[in-house]
């Protein structure tokens, strides 16, 4: 049970691919905070089931479509006339060797990682600079600085992330927004297929994939008042694996 309490009363919050896993604990830890929580998710029975349990409002999108995204953006500004904190948690996985990748599986890699935390920043930055504040979190990885056999794609997009952060953080911080980032290294159902002799591998020093909420702890921190001086950071927040 976390000892750091934070309180997000009346600030309007958006996480994508939050109808399970990280999203969704981040969704969860939100709401406990008192923020009010928009969760996005392609898959719209999960996300319907995921935000009744949560406490949220689900909105059923694919982050690579600019249209679905200005949809959100706009139901969400309907229902509490602001958006001040946006996760860009989205993604998918089309793993093989790079020879054996489909221009579909490149294209649709990068489209969900990379477009659609590029298409939910540009929606949001209109509503941060008439606000003057705004927070966003992206979730890159360690494969983004050093690659991983079977994950090109994959790779490709996270380092991409890393590189908008800290571009987004430099252009939006005269409007009151910071732009961080997580590395993450939790257990999820893409890792519940890993062998488990494989584990060790993917694991630092604390030899243990993180439960999804130790994820939500560090963004919640990043969203928060007390993290208002940080920005253009990629936070590791796996155990010490990228060491």
């Amino acid at each position: 049970m976390s000892n750091i309490v934070y309180d997000f009363t009346g600030k309007s919050v958006i996480v994508t691919g939050a109808a399970r896993g990280i999203g969704q604990a981040i969704a969860r830890h939100f709401v406990n905070a008192h923020a009010t929580v928009f969760m996005v998710d392609f898959d719209k029975d999960e996300l319907t089931r995921s935000a009744a349990d949560v406490g949220a409002v689900g909105i059923p999108a694919d982050v690579g479509k600019t249209e679905d995204v200005d949809h959100v953006m706009s139901t969400v500004v309907a229902e509490t006339g602001r958006v001040d904190i946006v996760v860009n948690n989205a993604g998918i996985l089309r793993d093989k060797v790079l020879w054996k990748l489909t221009d579909d599986d490149w294209d649709q890699v990068l489209k969900v990682h990379a477009g659609g935390t590029f298409r939910f920043t540009r929606a949001a930055v209109p509503h941060f600079r008439n606000q003057q504040f705004g927070r966003i979190i992206n979730i890159t990885s360690y494969t983004g600085l050093r690659g991983n056999r079977g994950q090109a794609n994959y790779a490709a997009a996270k380092a991409g992330i890393i590189g908008f952060t800290k571009t987004a953080a430099k252009e939006l911080a005269a409007f009151g927004v910071t732009v961080n980032a997580i590395s993450p290294n939790a257990a999820t159902r893409m890792t519940a297929t890993i062998p488990k002799e494989k584990i060790a591998e993917l694991t630092g020093p604390i030899a243990r994939l993180a439960d999804p909420s130790e994820m939500a702890d560090a963004i919640c921190f990043l969203a928060s008042e007390e993290a208002g001086y940080i920005t253009g950071v990629v936070l590791p927040v796996d155990g010490g694996v990228s060491m």
